[in-house]
């Protein structure tokens, strides 16, 4: 229950904040982020303990369309795996919400501003933000499980077990995450970079007519 409410009013919260980052040009983008994020997730990987992983995509919605929104699109995400697939289960709704929605978003979404402060702002430097805010991203959600699982779970199952299975494995997950997620910031970058949310909060400091 804690984590339901804890979801619940981060959710609600982005949705104010949504409104300030999505326009009629970046809305339409939102929508395709999220169709995109809900097919990569449908991507599972086995892991040791009963658990499994999957790519989450929380930067590459942030990068793309700021946290706030990218919080909703996942949010959306998750709930309709739920009700559609019995993906998670609706019990764990809150828990995957918390995970992935809010720890994932915007942990790695701080990742991407710290990395971005420390290279050129250049459109080339927003890929390789997004490659090291994506593959921290992973594993710093899978702490988020780790965590759930030692103050709530009714396993024999050793938390260090859980935690070492969690970690190594989506270290490997977050390499894959990593190098999709900057494919496809690049790809956004090079067609429609005037879209890009992570690109836009610097571009303006840009003088007209520098290189890029």
């Amino acid at each position: 229950m804690i984590f339901i409410a804890l979801s619940s009013l981060g959710v609600l919260a982005c949705l104010k904040g949504a409104r300030a980052q999505l326009d009629d040009k970046t809305a339409p983008l939102a929508g395709l982020v999220t169709v995109f994020i809900f097919a990569v997730q449908m991507m599972n990987f086995p892991v040791a303990a009963g658990t499994s992983g999957h790519l989450l995509g929380g930067v590459l919605a942030a990068v793309l369309v700021g946290p706030y929104a990218a919080t909703l699109s996942i949010t959306i995400v998750l709930i309709l795996q739920a009700l559609l697939f019995a993906d998670g289960g609706l019990t764990a709704v809150g828990l995957n919400l918390f995970n992935l929605s809010l720890l994932g978003v915007w942990g790695g979404y701080l990742v991407f501003l710290f990395a971005r402060r420390f290279l050129p702002k250049k459109k080339s430097s927003i890929p390789v933000a997004s490659l090291i805010a994506a593959f921290i991203q992973v594993p710093l959600a899978a702490l988020g499980f780790v965590f759930q699982y030692a103050i709530g779970a009714e396993s024999t199952i050793p938390v260090a077990t859980v935690a070492t299975a969690m970690i190594s494995t989506h270290i490997l997950i977050g390499i894959g995450e990593a190098l999709i997620t900057a494919f496809t910031v690049s790809a956004v970058l090079a067609s429609r970079s005037d879209l890009v949310f992570g690109w836009r909060q610097i571009a303006p400091d840009l003088k007209i007519g520098s290189k890029s």
